[in-house]
């Protein structure tokens, strides 16, 4: 539970909040179904990616399990024949992408979502210290690099006992506050999903632009905002999935389904009803965050409720912030050994106030470039090793049906 509870920190983070939001805007209502589809094909990586994590995990020295993509392209590949060349420059290639993701996606877009946000709802300002001014984005950096330090230097077992006391907690109320709204705008549904289904194919107008263009924008928003929510096909949860006591590989796959459902199909699309029910106004073609999702809430309950929306999304990025600190580590691991996580934690908890401090379009193109590097080689294993993840699945199946 707190393998799950850990890769859930991580994945359900601002791309539920913001990540929707600025889909709904860009793209228009039509780009949730396409992250629906989406979240459809990557429930079926993410249990791909955690089957194989658990089949090719090692333990390391400590005596703990250690795996992750890495892992299955370097033992994966180099046993098939034709492909064993790849196995070591696509290993690599992933660790370093996935480092450097965990600064981009993980930690600097995260804080700074988190200061914005912050800032905003309780109408934060600087200090003068020594006639030098400090900006209230720079003091929350530093508030977050100390906090991030303190589980994250604990390791894995330190921030999955704070994120099974976290995530479930936030989760429920984030996604109650949801149906309240949707419950008492439950006439207004039915026009909602209309028009989500015909923006989809370009049959809704509200962004402007020809057909071909809208649909083109509409599909790639909706895609790309599904994918940097769920993480599937990127294969970063499954660094933290492999420290399960599961032995058998397909049940950890079966969570790595749940995971993807939970995010996506559940709390983006609730988040996206908040938005598309609840009359606040949308600026299609502006930029977007936190503050649309945030406007809709107020606009059912009221200007207090935005205090609880920041807090869920602080906590929403804080976790996530947590996730990929195991992940980037992970990854470190591997490339060097376990002498080099200490300091890559010390860097990743520093990396907080750059991020809190930086240009939000900038941690956007930052994270979503390391988003698809990361892709690239992973999958390439999927496709490559999928004979073994149903090979496994059958013999999963075969001995559970015989029990």
């Amino acid at each position: 539970f707190q393998a799950l509870s850990t890769s859930l920190a991580a994945t359900v983070g601002t791309g539920n909040i913001t990540g929707v939001a600025a889909a709904i805007t860009v793209g228009g209502a039509g780009a949730v179904f396409w992250m629906w589809v989406a979240a459809f094909f990557g429930m079926i990586t993410k249990f791909s990616e955690n089957v194989l994590g658990i089949y090719y995990r090692r333990k390391n020295s400590d005596g703990e399990w250690s795996g992750g993509a890495m892992y299955y392209l370097k033992y994966g590949l180099e046993k098939k024949r034709f492909f064993k060349y790849l196995a070591k420059p696509l290993s690599i290639a992933f660790s370093l992408f996935c480092v450097l993701a965990s600064f981009g996606i993980g930690n600097m877009l995260q804080c700074n979502n988190i200061t914005s946000t912050a800032v905003s709802a309780f109408s934060l300002s600087g200090i003068n210290v020594f006639g030098v001014y400090l900006s209230p984005e720079f003091i929350l950096g530093i508030l977050l690099a100390v906090l991030v330090a303190i589980p994250i230097l604990g390791g894995v077992k330190k921030v999955g006992a704070v994120a099974e006391k976290i995530v479930p907690f936030m989760a429920v109320f984030y996604i109650l506050g949801c149906l309240y709204i949707f419950i008492t705008h439950i006439s207004s549904a039915g026009s909602v999903f209309r028009l989500i289904f015909q923006g989809a194919f370009g049959f809704d107008s509200v962004c402007g632009g020809s057909i071909g263009i809208l649909i083109s924008r509409t599909v790639t928003t909706g895609i790309k905002r599904g994918v940097f929510s769920n993480e599937a096909g990127l294969a970063s949860s499954v660094s933290v999935n492999v420290s399960s006591d599961v032995k058998e590989p397909v049940k950890q796959g079966m969570f790595g389904i749940f995971e993807v459902f939970t995010d996506t199909i559940v709390i983006c699309t609730l988040t996206a009803l908040v938005i598309l029910c609840s009359g606040t106004t949308i600026e299609y073609g502006a930029a977007a965050g936190a503050e649309l999702t945030i406007s809709g809430f107020t606009s059912v309950y009221g200007s207090w409720v935005s205090i609880f929306t920041a807090i869920a999304m602080c906590c929403f990025a804080f976790s996530t912030i947590l996730g990929w600190g195991l992940y980037g580590a992970r990854c470190i691991e591997f490339l060097f050994s376990e002498k080099v996580i200490k300091p890559f934690m010390v860097a990743y908890s520093l990396v907080a106030i750059l991020g809190a401090t930086a240009n939000l379009g900038l941690m956007w193109s930052i994270a979503e470039t390391f988003n698809g590097l990361m892709a690239i080689p992973n999958l390439i294993a999927l496709f490559l090793l999928s004979g073994t993840v149903v090979r496994l699945t059958k013999e999963y199946f075969a001995t559970e049906g015989a029990k």
